[in-house]
């Protein structure tokens, strides 16, 4: 009942919204000025890309997605939890992330060649995603993502941010692979739905994934 509250006053104040403006965050100029640094670390790991779990081998409720060995993700935070290992091997990268107010959730989201992921929509209103192009395919607009009835297409070095819980979908329909930064921050609130806001998350961080 709490969780249905806060999910009205959310889609009641922005909620109809699908994309939101980089303008709008002031800490977005600051990470996109480092994008190069955060590819630099990616660098290493595409080379070995097959050692990277699968989405789905992560996280099983992905099965209904993604099936294949197209979507690979290597994860530095899950709900608040450190993958330890994988942060220190990217640790500049880790230091841009911590850049972000209310990250809960980043990881390396690596699509392959021709991979298409279903409409599907996030469970909740009460966090944003944040994508920063790192590694994008030419020509323009073959890698691109459609939230609710609005497409855009990513950019190396340039971000994306959208509420996913409108229903949403991806393709790579390129030859090549696909790569960006993939975040989850808390939605910016004020008090008190801020605060009831940051205990469902918190709940949510502790179930599996």
């Amino acid at each position: 009942m709490i969780r249905d509250l806060v999910e009205g006053v959310l889609f009641y104040r922005d909620g109809h919204r699908t994309f939101f403006e980089s303008e709008e965050f002031p800490w977005v100029a600051d990470v996109e000025s480092e994008w190069t640094t955060i590819r630099k670390e990616l660098e290493p790991l595409m080379q070995h890309r097959e050692e990277i779990p699968n989405f789905q081998d992560y996280s099983e409720g992905q099965r209904a997605l993604t099936q294949d060995d197209q979507w690979k993700t290597f994860f530095f935070f899950a709900f608040g939890n450190r993958e330890k290992e994988n942060c220190m091997r990217c640790p500049e990268t880790v230091r841009i992330l911590n850049k972000i107010p209310g990250m809960n959730t980043a990881m390396f989201s690596i699509l392959g060649p021709g991979k298409h992921i279903p409409p599907h929509r996030g469970p909740y209103k009460g966090v944003l995603r944040y994508h920063l192009g790192l590694i994008i395919p030419k020509p323009e607009g073959s890698c691109r993502i459609r939230v609710g009835s609005d497409i855009r297409a990513w950019k190396e070095g340039k971000s994306l941010i959208f509420d996913d819980s409108h229903e949403h979908e991806v393709w790579n329909d390129s030859d090549s692979y696909r790569v960006v930064l993939f975040v989850n921050f808390v939605r910016p609130t004020i008090f008190p739905l801020s605060a009831i806001n940051q205990s469902i998350l918190w709940m949510r961080g502790r179930r599996p994934l």
